[in-house]
């Protein structure tokens, strides 16, 4: 089968190739998925480069994500999956063919397309996963840096349909405009002069209960001053690339709880009744069209460069997609 794989660790667009790959068989609790659309994620160019949180053996396939039907299923597993148009994440998913755990596949509704499944799964589970993980109410404020990134979009339009109020902060003056059109709110530049106190006067001397963290750097230590007591501050990424910077006295004077959030940690320790219940409104809300999974464009392996390059390519309007 074709694949895009990497026999070492480097940039995605000097690493991956085209390469013929043994057909995968499954084995017990197991299903072969025949791709149809398989997104391009940050985690995954992190992971081809090595800096994300676990390496794979090499040569190893790219991809943690497709939307596909199932082929054939291993030991243990019901044969009337077969046919059936599923997500699933696993990992490989760049090429004709890939193995997902059994239990793991979603069946897609007619009614969501094959672009918006395919990135049904990782992007929009994080953002509901954390969501769940900041232990937010109806009329609380939370604060997101990087809203216009997949996750901050999808994380937005789930906290609205919860009643929560979500202050979206952007590093570009044009993002603003850009998710205002799309119907976001409260959206502020952090390159604009006297942006923290704009965003003071958005929510209130009370204060957010949350603020998610995507950045690092010194932002950290300005939305440590944004919290309220006993705030909440959730580092979710560091596209900065450098250390969060924190005033120790809004740290000790407000009491605030610092943590991190790393999916591949969190969601493995929820139960399967809380999992049931977030794919569920996941999937409701992305039947209904209500979810921003939008797609930039869509290209074939032979065309990785470009894919890549248009995936790291800032302001884009959605996810790149592989199809096979």
């Amino acid at each position: 089968m074709r694949s895009l794989q990497y026999s070492q660790f480097g940039a995605a667009a000097e690493v991956l190739g085209v390469t013929d790959a043994p057909e995968p068989k499954p084995t017990d609790g197991q299903v072969l998925i025949r791709t149809i659309l398989s997104p391009i994620h940050n985690h995954d160019l992190w992971t081809i480069a090595g800096s994300y949180g676990y390496k794979p053996s090499l040569p190893a396939i790219g991809g943690s994500e497709a939307v596909g039907i199932i082929e054939a299923v291993g030991a243990g597993v019901d044969a009337g999956l077969v046919g059936k148009r599923v997500v699933a994440g696993g990992a490989g998913t760049w090429a004709e063919l890939y193995l997902a755990h059994a239990a793991s596949v979603l069946p897609v509704p007619d009614t969501i397309a094959d672009e918006a499944a395919a990135q049904l799964m990782a992007m929009p589970f994080s953002a509901i996963a954390l969501l769940e993980y900041l232990e937010v109410k109806q009329g609380d404020w939370v604060i997101q840096s990087a809203a216009n990134g997949a996750v901050g979009k999808i994380f937005d339009r789930l906290a609205k349909s919860r009643g929560v109020k979500v202050l979206n902060l952007v590093r570009r003056e044009d993002a603003v405009a850009e998710l205002e059109a799309l119907g976001m709110e409260n959206v502020i530049s952090t390159s604009g002069e006297g942006w923290l106190e704009r965003a003071l006067q958005v929510i209130g001397e009370d204060g957010a209960r949350a603020a998610v963290d995507s950045i690092g750097g010194t932002l950290a230590g300005d939305l440590a001053q944004l919290l309220g007591y006993k705030g909440l501050l959730v580092s979710f990424g560091s596209a900065a690339g450098e250390p969060m910077t924190l005033d120790s006295g809004a740290v000790i004077f407000k009491q605030l709880v610092i943590k991190g959030f790393w999916g591949a940690k969190v969601m493995p320790e929820m139960s399967d009744a809380d999992k049931g219940r977030l794919i569920g409104e996941l999937v409701t809300l992305a039947a209904k069209g209500e979810l921003p999974l939008d797609v930039d464009s869509i290209h074939g392996f032979d065309d990785v460069k470009t894919a890549i390059e248009a995936a790291q390519t800032p302001g884009r309007k959605g996810k790149v997609l592989f199809r096979p």
